[in-house]
């Protein structure tokens, strides 16, 4: 199977300097690519001088990281393409595991490893952390990191299982999905596009699949930390959109409805704690979904919707009422 690395890029030259020795070190015989979304500090140059054996794609215009890669991987000829974040330190053997899967799992279209923090190697990583679930009311949380408490990493999750959505910090996709998919939703611009889109995926018969044994380490928060009001107002929307887009309209108008209540609720919350930038956040969040939900919904797939696509009701409560912040406790395998 041929393979393709393909790192997005925008103003992250010394991100470049740092952590792309590690993915050329143990990625041999792989095409390794970076696609700059038109980048103004000296990416380009950088690559050029100090790793002439990458390849470089050059974007037009900066559209995020949706119509990055989308424009990106319309120039690329693989069976998967890997898509890694410029914050990332893989490890060696990283790929082996993963093509493995591909190779006898024909079924499996989208694959994630495991994401530990590069800062903390012992502990999970937010972004993706062992494998990315939904709520019923369209939240994500994942296995090693439930809101922000993240779990160390002890060995709990080093088995391959069914997950609902990869992170695009590393995701593994066969090229022959992703166009038929039609890629990444380009409105959502930035987060949670990978949620939809391995959402669109199981509606259309794929499969999503976490490989324990693979582990890469992610930086985190290099393009929009955690606590940027701007990746709270992307969260919020782009959830919103993704529940609009792959849920029966019985279902889906039931839970955006929910969602008015809930969000609110998150917005009553980041007042108390003084952080009135992310309630404010929300609620534009809110106003720019309104404003594009016929656009959203013309989107709806076509294909049968799966029903079963949340792993518990309510991560809000589990969490912050009844205290719970380990996958293991939260979901019964």
């Amino acid at each position: 199977m041929k393979l393709a690395v393909v790192i997005l890029n925008w103003n992250g030259a010394e991100l470049l300097r740092r952590y792309l020795p590690s993915v050329i070190r143990y990625s041999e015989g792989v095409d390794i690519y970076v696609a700059d979304n038109a980048s103004t500090d000296d990416s380009v140059d950088m690559l050029q001088r100090e790793f002439p054996d990458i390849k470089v794609i050059r974007n037009s215009t900066n559209g995020g990281f949706a119509k990055g890669y989308n424009d990106a991987l319309q120039e690329i000829d693989a069976d998967i393409f890997c898509l890694l974040n410029s914050d990332v330190e893989v490890s060696e053997g990283w790929l082996a595991p993963v093509l493995n899967t591909f190779e006898t799992r024909p079924d499996i279209a989208i694959i994630q490893p495991k994401i530990l923090d590069l800062l903390k190697p012992d502990y999970f990583e937010y972004a993706g952390a062992a494998g990315g679930f939904l709520d019923q009311f369209g939240y994500p949380f994942c296995r090693g990191r439930i809101f922000q408490v993240l779990e160390k990493d002890e060995g709990q999750y080093n088995d391959q299982r069914e997950i609902f959505w990869a992170t695009g910090a590393c995701m593994f996709i066969r090229s022959e999905v992703f166009r038929d998919l039609g890629g990444f939703d380009e409105d959502y611009f930035a987060h949670q596009e990978e949620v939809d889109l391995c959402w669109r995926a199981w509606n259309a018969g794929y499969k999503v699949f976490y490989v324990g044994t693979s582990k890469v380490y992610h930086l985190g928060g290099s393009t929009l930390s955690n606590m940027n009001p701007k990746k709270t107002f992307l969260n919020f929307r782009n959830s919103l959109f993704s529940i609009t887009k792959n849920l029966p309209r019985k279902k889906a108008f039931p839970i955006i409805l929910a969602r008015l209540l809930l969000d609110g609720i998150a917005a009553i919350r980041f007042i108390l704690q003084f952080k009135v930038n992310h309630c404010l956040a929300i609620f534009h969040a809110h106003l720019s979904y309104y404003k594009r939900f016929r656009k959203m919904y013309r989107k709806r797939e076509k294909a049968n919707f799966i029903l079963k696509y949340y792993a518990t009701k309510s991560i809000v409560w589990s969490h912050f009422v009844h205290q719970i912040s380990k996958f293991n406790i939260l979901v019964k395998d």
